[in-house]
């Protein structure tokens, strides 16, 4: 078993974008998390196949405030 750190948003039309910042283009999109999460593990298995996960270690989300 691998663990991946995934990173979940909801876009401005309610959905909720998972994706996971070692393995390059794996993203996907649900209404609701428990769908989300089924997704990605999915999505996770199939970029596996195709592709080796980047040796990046996830850190942590810092906000920072501009002006705008």
């Amino acid at each position: 078993m691998k663990e991946f750190s995934v990173i979940i948003e909801k876009d401005e039309d309610g959905y909720f974008v998972a994706s996971v910042p070692v393995l390059r283009g794996c993203h996907t999109q649900a209404k609701s998390l428990d769908t989300l999460m089924k997704r990605i593990k999915e999505a996770i298995e199939l970029c596996l196949e195709v592709e080796k996960p980047i040796s990046n270690e996830f850190i942590g989300v810092q906000k920072v405030a501009v002006n705008a």
